[in-house]
């Protein structure tokens, strides 16, 4: 084994996790990220945890929806059935509270969850709206689930590699370099930033094109509380890789251009533009998977509000690679997401955007770009302001 791989087992279950000895934790270990699960298994076994493996299979769960859309197209009747299972599948065709699944996650210390399977499209057959679907249904799951200490992390896997368009090898040394970090370190630079959104009102984003801004952007993050994302549950943060200061912002209004190509519910989604009045989504358009933009914005209210504004901070994460993990908290980089806002961000009692989706988009700040605070610019061109070479 890798010793890395045991060095990512560590410091998920100590420094992300912060695992201590008769905790409850559930693992989910997806197809192939079986070495990195016996890693952290180890390691908790070590640490006198308690441990509950599941089978984080994406393949599984393509089939089990699959398995829904036959069974609700079977139950239609000829003359009613719309033109095919995606559009009769709906949240009530799903147990609305899977009794089971939920205590599970109630009775839990924490949750680990180690991705990395053989397909990472491995749903991209199964319908949009029995996504959706699927995801209303399972409200009450996730919330048990965020309820807990859970993180989120990859093992490097063939698939990931090829999904980031890189050589398995190069990939592995790419995943290592943006989680075997010194967390200490960067959570003390990050707070810089975290100063400055808690004691900020408003924030402008300004990026330009050919000359002319492509995002003008301004939302309010007054009353909100940013979260200094350092990897580790003891800062509200919930991945691994992390490195990013994220708040909730709201009363969006302007334009926004994304540039950063994603995959969106299984659709390779890419150069999408936003138009914000009133705090929401009111036009938009996509150069590719405008069509997945549109059923995502369509989920709920809230899916056409800002639940997050996230600001990229990791050095060690040098390109893009498709992976929303990775891809967000690359330094000289910006993500809004529309749906939930994180209750970490909320004063106490207060209710944020609420949403069964949280989808993060993300836009190059690395040029032409400029992000004020309360008309104040901190990052120009991708440089803070307490870095060497930022430019006034």
């Amino acid at each position: 084994m890798d010793e890395r791989v045991r060095e990512h087992a560590e410091v998920l279950v100590d420094w992300s996790a912060r695992v201590e000895a008769g905790d409850d934790v559930v693992v989910s270990v997806a197809e192939d990220a079986h070495e990195l699960g016996v890693a952290v298994a180890e390691a908790l076994g070590e640490r006198g945890a308690n441990v509950t493996a599941l089978y984080g299979s994406s393949e599984v769960s393509r089939a089990y929806l699959k398995g829904v859309e036959a069974r609700v197209e079977g139950e239609a009747d000829d003359d009613d059935a719309e033109t095919g299972a995606d559009a009769a599948v709906e949240a009530d065709d799903f147990d609305a509270d899977p009794e089971v699944e939920r205590a599970m996650f109630e009775a839990a210390d924490a949750y680990l969850r180690i991705g990395g399977g053989r397909n990472t499209t491995a749903t991209a057959d199964v319908g949009r709206k029995t996504r959706q679907a699927y995801a209303k249904a399972r409200q009450g799951v996730r919330e048990a689930r965020m309820d807990t200490d859970w993180v989120s992390t990859v093992h490097p896997t063939r698939s990931l590699a090829q999904q980031a368009g890189m050589a398995y090898e190069e990939y592995r040394d790419f995943v290592y370099d943006a989680v075997l970090r010194d967390w200490e370190s960067l959570a003390e630079e990050m707070a810089q930033m975290k100063e400055i959104l808690d004691a900020g009102e408003e924030v402008r984003i300004v990026t330009e094109r050919d000359g002319a801004p492509d995002t003008d952007v301004t939302m309010s993050i007054a009353g909100r509380t940013a979260v200094n994302s350092a990897a580790s549950v003891a800062y509200d943060s919930h991945n691994l890789p992390s490195g990013e200061v994220f708040t909730a912002p709201y009363d969006t209004e302007g334009e926004a251009f994304f540039d950063v190509p994603m995959t969106i519910d299984a659709t390779r989604v890419r150069n999408v533009h936003l138009v914000f009045e009133g705090g929401q989504v009111v036009d938009f358009a996509a150069e590719a998977g405008e069509d997945a933009l549109a059923d995502i914005l369509d989920t709920d209210p809230g899916a056409r509000r800002l639940g997050e504004l996230g600001i990229g901070m990791n050095r060690g994460i040098d390109r893009f690679t498709d992976s929303i993990l990775f891809d967000e908290k690359m330094g000289d980089t910006v993500h809004l997401a529309v749906g939930r806002a994180y209750d970490a961000c909320l004063s106490e009692g207060e209710s944020g955007n609420d949403s069964a989706v949280h989808v993060d988009m993300i836009t190059d700040v690395s040029a032409d770009s400029r992000m004020e605070v309360d008309g104040e610019v901190v990052q120009r061109n991708g440089t803070f302001r307490w870095e060497e070479g930022f430019e006034e």
